[in-house]
């Protein structure tokens, strides 16, 4: 790509969008070729490609097929958790969506009808979003095994008439049985859908039908076995596709909406511009359909392009060891994989020389994506030390749907700076802003803001809730989103995302981001991962603490005096001595969600004597009891 390919898209996405993304929309297969493309007449609510009309199954699966990519492979199932592995061609898997998506419509799923699916990392959790596509029904994916509170209240919300669920889901250590929970969040909330349908996993079989309910329960196998296929619906560009409730919610959960022609949009863009990945290539989202990154970039934006998609059943480690990525990768011949640096420190933490890597040929893999979590220079090191290929960072967010900010690999890549996802995706018009709502110069820290429009494949509002969308995210400063993450652009343009603004410590008037502390901890040799929280002090007003998980090998009972001495001088040295952190703790584990975000606000709250409200997102509670003689203040 020639020189300044960023810098021109970048710079038409802003002045003219209409120009930038009317070509972008070239890429979808529109029936209705969209009139207009930025829809400004109801400011703040923008829409994207007015008046067109698409089908995003047919985008995903239809058109490849007629193309001649019929016996491709579109979808390769790994599950080193029960050790099955099944490749679905693009024929197969739209035969087995048209046919789920008929089995839909005959129990009278229609246009606009929401579906919640309640299922593992299966071939049918992809199959049953596409088949909800097909009919022009809206999704809503709840990860499996979410607790029964968390998912009464988005059955509440989104008001399903339909809940497709898997009997079980397996972790490394045990089954999770899915339908007991179900059956509970159907008993708590007051919405009853019409119709539960079960996929029967081996390892755990559920009673279906064997309640006195006021709903009806099917067996999924049984269904599809009389369903016949179902053809795509056409449906508005700004109809919604799926509705992604928001982790960690209390009180009545965010629904983020999705409509289908700027997500068709965006994601087919960011796919070959952002990560480098065209028709036929083979790429690795190591993550889960229940979250976003799932959404974008395990299901849509992979088919949407023609791509090659691996869906795996697993974990970075322990299914069997750390060298689980690099079977994959090898074994599908990956040109990039995607996932959250949590994943990279847990490799790191478990097989730090990288050891396990030998014996795989690695030589198909390009590059490496991550996102989720802060990336610490330490852990981005190593990844780039051990594979030699380019690690790189985007940020982004669930409302956003696909990065604010990235190193654009297919557009024009460019140097990597330890710490940043790099500079703005085009469409994003991104401000840093004081507490005034102005402009700060380069280097200064400040609510990292996007200037509306939002582009394409972004939230236009919240599930039902227009007034709780501008409240939440619009409200701060006139004209702008609130991405509610601080940081600050550098002198070459360059974004650093620090936090979570509520993450920013106030240290006697300083403000001090835990990201920038949690870099010099990370950066010790003995450190696998870590967090900074800010706890309350009389004095100070707020004092940092350091909680610190080791790698394997390194022995803390021994050396753990050492350190955390030589932690709190790390801290001192590349921070400052204002940052005043006295104590560091050296903990097993930290508690994190399951989709790898350390849960620093409930350990602060923790730390501060409070009763946190634990997310139902959280992964393992254990972690927090193990935890809470070292956080709780003595009383």
């Amino acid at each position: 790509m020639s020189n300044g390919a960023y810098r021109a898209a970048y710079d038409e996405s802003l002045a003219d969008p209409d120009a930038f993304w009317g070509r972008a929309a070239r890429l979808v297969d529109w029936v209705t070729p969209p009139p207009r493309v930025l829809d400004d007449d109801r400011p703040p609510f923008y829409r994207w490609f007015t008046g067109g009309t698409l089908n995003t199954c047919f985008n995903a699966l239809d058109r490849h097929v007629a193309a001649g990519r019929g016996p491709q492979a579109a979808l390769l199932y790994d599950s080193p958790v029960t050790g099955t592995k099944q490749t679905l061609t693009y024929a197969e898997l739209l035969a087995q969506v048209a046919t789920f998506a008929g089995a839909l419509d005959s129990l009278g799923v229609t246009r606009g009808d929401r579906v919640v699916i309640y299922m593992p990392m299966v071939p049918e959790a992809v199959v049953a979003m596409l088949a909800c596509a097909r009919l022009g029904a809206v999704h809503s994916v709840v990860f499996g095994g979410f607790a029964p509170a968390e998912l009464a209240a988005r059955i509440e919300d989104a008001r399903p008439s339909v809940v497709v669920a898997a009997s079980c889901g397996i972790e490394p250590s045990r089954v999770v049985e899915y339908k007991p929970m179900l059956d509970d969040a159907l008993d708590r909330s007051s919405h009853k859908p019409e119709t539960v349908i079960v996929l029967q996993r081996p390892q755990a079989r559920a009673a279906v039908g064997e309640r006195d309910t006021d709903w009806e329960e099917l067996d999924w196998d049984e269904l599809v076995a009389d369903a016949e296929p179902a053809d795509c619906v056409e449906v508005a560009a700004t109809d919604p596709l799926y509705i992604l409730y928001t982790s960690g919610t209390t009180g009545r959960p965010k629904g983020i909406v999705r409509d289908n022609g700027g997500h068709a949009v965006a994601l087919r863009w960011s796919m070959e511009n952002v990560f480098g990945i065209g028709p036929g290539d083979p790429w690795f989202t190591a993550s889960d359909v229940g979250w976003v990154v799932g959404h974008s970039y395990i299901v849509y934006a992979p088919l949407l392009t023609g791509a090659t998609t691996v869906l795996y059943e697993g974990k970075p480690v322990g299914t069997p060891d750390a060298g689980a990525f690099w079977r994959v990768i090898a074994e599908y011949g990956v040109k990039a994989m995607f996932t959250a640096p949590t994943a990279y420190r847990a490799i790191k933490r478990d097989d730090p020389e990288g050891r396990l890597m030998q014996g795989h040929d690695l030589s198909s893999l390009q590059t490496v994506f991550l996102a989720g979590e802060r990336l610490d220079p330490d852990t981005y090191a190593w990844a780039c030390e051990r594979l030699g290929v380019p690690v790189v960072d985007n940020w982004w967010q669930t409302e956003t749907g696909w990065p604010v900010a990235a190193n654009l690999r297919g557009l024009e890549p460019m140097p990597i700076k330890a710490g940043s996802p790099s500079v703005p995706c085009p469409g994003y018009d991104v401000h840093v802003l004081d507490e005034r709502g102005e402009r700060v110069p380069a280097g200064r820290e400040g609510s990292i803001c996007i200037k509306l429009p939002l582009p394409p494949g972004t939230l236009p509002t919240l599930w039902g809730d227009d007034e709780r969308y501008v409240a939440g995210y619009l409200s701060a400063f006139d004209g702008y989103y609130l991405t509610g993450d601080g940081g600050f652009v550098d002198e070459d343009g360059y974004l650093h995302v620090m936090g979570r603004t509520d993450d920013v410590l106030n240290v006697a008037g300083h403000r001090l981001s835990t990201g920038s502390i949690e870099a010099a901890l990370a950066g010790h040799e003995a450190v696998a991962e870590c967090a900074v929280i800010g706890v309350a002090d009389d004095l100070k007003g707020q004092v940092p603490r350091g909680l610190v998980v080791l790698k394997a090998g390194v022995d803390g009972a021994t050396d753990g005096e050492r350190i955390r001495a030589e932690l709190v001088q790390r801290v001192r040295d590349e921070v400052g001595a204002v940052a005043s952190l006295h104590r560091v703790d050296i903990v097993p584990a930290l508690p994190k969600t399951r989709s790898g975000k350390i849960l620093r606000k409930t350990m602060r709250e923790m730390a501060d004597g409070h009763t946190p409200v634990v997310p139902g997102t959280i992964e393992d509670a254990g972690v927090l009891e193990t935890l809470a003689p070292v956080l709780r203040p003595p009383v």
